[in-house]
């Protein structure tokens, strides 16, 4: 990597340590509800209207009851609300009803925390369905991914109790006392950036040059008119006018941020200048995809009463992150050697000196858009400011590859540590068999019961991936959205199943997927991988919340040392990473083998 890549990886890195510590403590509080007293008056009343109180607990199965049905009713409302924008108020633009099939994948997109978009959001949403749908289910999905990651810390910490927490209590205090502050502090800031937030018409203003371009040619029944062969006839056009549009985008883009949704305002997202207006903005996004994921690491260490226990977690996602960004941002550098004979550059390197800039903003350049690219996939965000499917092979990879570890590297907002921890109770569990000794992991057993347990939710997305992806291959319709032939459309379609089942939901951007076949696979694909997992990791805190906390004894393994970070990142990778190897060699690796023919 070039001086500057290594200097901007080691800023980011420095300041997310020193902002994500003070936010761990908090975030501590929320979950053991050491609040100030104001704060329990303000919650009160919300929670007397839900028809709960701050003392009522639950065990692992009415969380997980109360939870789904929450999500569930969130997932209507949103499907309604899109249905039902064409004769709704904060429609400047006259949008018309979004079709049932994008709807359905739209609504569990946004309710799953993945914000799956197979449309165009200037071109599709109103501006009420924006707020009150899109931008309302970032608040929540990523409170209940927090939610979630909380009651597995009281189930490490408990000591043989049937009960882990209340989940209204959960989400209420996390919605109010975690991301709305954020939210409306970042939101003020890209505000002041340049971000747009108003709810203007959208504006036509006069181009410096007119524009020649093509659109379908409709009959006098107003349909398109089409060919002897069934193409559409196309007619010429001529403008000298562009609409640009508007709306509340800085309120939206602070949550899909810090809540790591990742859900545009725009099309291009965070490439768009309304969404991302300069080189300050772009890394503070970054900064807030990864601020409550390594924040919560060091919550964890706090509530189990080892500070190290957080920092030994902490180590291995970073370790894992910093060779993930030193794997792309070289590939995507050194370029396409395919141009060189073409005389794409005269220079003595056998490659082009600029690198790939193709599909990549330039204002950023290719070091911000390759961190930003691992960044957005290690923490199932999904945002981008560059076209992940104009990378190189090995660089596209490496976005594919971090969701499909699981995204446990940081990961999403509560469900990356959920995710890493489960991978830690397997890695001491091989550890424990390897030394004949029962394993434990922070003072509780892992038996029979959590080993099933663990095993179903690490399973969960791989089957998903490698099913939904062969489904798609397979069908006729899956084959119709293939921009690309050969690997490299596999590879398309390999990418949005991984961002599907793994709750990211950016993608590679040459699949036609906004149709009945993509919207409902990749719709029924992101609901189990993101409750197909969940509902298995808080049975595990209620069976480990049951549990007695056995002292440290000498025959103990340490959980905290460079030999348990080590343990937990091979557990990672083999198992983690292992069931992609043939599907990843069928896309990006004999797709890279043929940049190199003469190899």
């Amino acid at each position: 990597m070039s001086t500057s890549a290594w200097g901007q990886l080691a800023l980011f890195l420095g300041v997310l340590g020193v902002t994500a510590w003070p936010l761990g403590i908090w975030l501590t509080r929320i979950s053991t509800g050491r609040l100030p007293g104001w704060m329990h008056r303000v919650e009160s009343p919300l929670y007397r209207l839900a028809g709960t109180s701050a003392d009522r607990t639950m065990n692992w199965s009415h969380y997980a009851l109360s939870l789904l049905a929450f999500n569930a009713l969130g997932a209507l409302v949103v499907y309604l609300l899109q249905r039902w924008q064409a004769w709704l108020p904060l429609n400047p633009a006259g949008m018309a009803a979004v079709s049932p099939d994008s709807a359905f994948n739209t609504a569990i997109a946004f309710v799953s925390n993945t914000n799956w978009q197979g449309y165009a959001g200037e071109s599709t949403m109103s501006y009420l369905t924006q707020m009150l749908a899109l931008a309302v289910q970032n608040f929540f999905s990523a409170a209940t991914g927090i939610a979630v990651v909380f009651v597995l810390f009281r189930g490490f910490a408990a000591r043989s109790t049937g009960v882990i927490g209340n989940f209204w209590v959960d989400i209420t205090r996390l919605t109010l006392w975690l991301l709305l502050p954020l939210s409306l502090v970042f939101a003020v800031f890209l505000a002041g950036q340049g971000v747009i937030q108003n709810f203007d018409a959208y504006q036509d203003v006069s181009t410096l040059e007119a524009t020649s371009y093509q659109t379908p040619k409709n009959g006098a029944d107003g349909q398109p008119l089409k060919d002897a062969q069934g193409n559409p006839v196309m007619e010429d056009q001529k403008t000298d006018k562009q609409t640009l549009a508007m709306g509340p985008v800085a309120s939206q883009e602070a949550i899909k941020m810090i809540g790591t949704n990742g859900g545009g305002f725009f099309n291009a997202n965070s490439a768009h200048p309304y969404e991302n207006p300069n080189a300050l903005t772009n890394f503070l996004q970054m900064l807030s995809i990864f601020l409550i994921p390594a924040g919560l690491c060091f919550a964890f260490g706090r509530e189990v009463g080892d500070p190290r226990q957080g920092w030994a977690v902490l180590a291995a996602m970073t370790l894992i992150f910093v060779v993930a960004v030193i794997a792309i941002t070289p590939a995507e550098q050194a370029g396409n050697p395919l141009l060189t004979p073409l005389g794409v550059d005269q220079t003595s390197s056998a490659l082009q000196s600029g690198g790939n800039m193709e599909g990549k903003e330039a204002r950023f350049g290719i070091n911000a858009s390759t961190l930003f690219a691992t960044i957005t996939t290690a923490a199932s965000c999904g945002a981008v400011n560059a076209m992940h499917d104009s990378f190189t092979p090995l660089g596209g990879m490496v976005p594919i590859v971090m969701m499909q570890l699981g995204e446990v590297v940081f990961g999403g907002v509560g469900s990356g540590l959920y995710g890493m921890l489960i991978f830690a109770i397997l890695a001491v569990f091989i550890a424990g068999l390897m030394i004949g000794r029962t394993p434990e992991y922070l003072g509780k057993k892992i038996e029979v019961h959590e080993m099933k347990l663990t095993s179903i939710a690490i399973l969960v997305t791989p089957i998903l991936v490698l099913a939904g992806t062969a489904i798609a291959v397979m069908a006729s319709a899956g084959q119709a959205g293939i921009a690309n032939p050969g690997p490299h459309g596999f590879s398309e379609i390999l990418y949005a199943l991984s961002s599907a089942a793994n709750n990211n939901g950016s993608a590679f951007a040459g699949l036609s997927a906004n149709t009945p076949f993509y919207n409902t696979l990749l719709g029924i694909v992101m609901w189990l991988g993101r409750f197909g997992v969940i509902v298995p990791v808080l049975a595990i805190a209620g069976a480990l919340a049951s549990k007695k906390r056995l002292p440290e004894t000498a025959g103990t393994m340490p959980t905290h040392g460079p030999l348990f970070v080590f343990l937990l990142i091979s557990t990672v990778l083999l198992v983690g990473l292992l069931n992609y190897v043939p599907a990843l060699a069928l896309g990006p690796m004999v797709e890279h083998l043929m940049l190199w023919p003469a190899a």
